[in-house]
């Protein structure tokens, strides 16, 4: 029995990515290049439109390309262990965890500039200052200050 190969946007619609997306996996290894028809086109396994589903659900996670693709190696292996899957998928939740923590710090920050605006523009706009790359030095300094009471 011969599976149905697909065309590029075929593909790509079925998968719910453009096809620059497809050849831009390629590229980085992530789908393997397909084999051609004597026309031309690019012939896909079925199996690619669930390939790059799985990358792109895996990116919905916070996984980036490199993280898929090693994901794809263990998920293409099926002698490695469920373990090396979880070790990975809990250091995503650590790397999460600590964006969430320098989220949560510029927020705080963001929140303390706002506030100190009285939003007048007459003199002088506290938040485009500490913006200023000449002022970055002296808020900083005056922020740790305020940190070390």
């Amino acid at each position: 029995m011969t599976t149905q190969a697909l065309r590029i946007g075929e593909v790509a619609v079925l998968a719910g990515v453009n096809v620059q997306t497809l050849r831009f996996y390629e590229r980085r290894g992530l789908i393997d290049e397909p084999p051609r028809r004597p026309s031309g086109y690019r012939e896909y396994p079925t199996d690619s439109v669930r390939r790059v589903r799985f990358i792109k659900r895996a990116q919905e996670l916070g996984f980036k390309l490199d993280e898929v693709q090693e994901l794809l190696r263990l998920r293409d292996d099926p002698l490695i262990p469920c373990k090396q899957v979880r070790t990975a998928a809990e250091a995503k939740i650590a790397d999460i965890d600590q964006r969430l923590q320098r989220l949560r710090r510029m927020r705080s920050a963001l929140g303390a500039l706002v506030v100190s605006c009285a939003g007048n523009r007459e003199h002088h706009c506290p938040l485009l200052e500490a913006l200023d790359e000449k002022n970055h030095a002296r808020v900083r300094t005056r922020h740790r200050s305020r940190s070390v009471r």
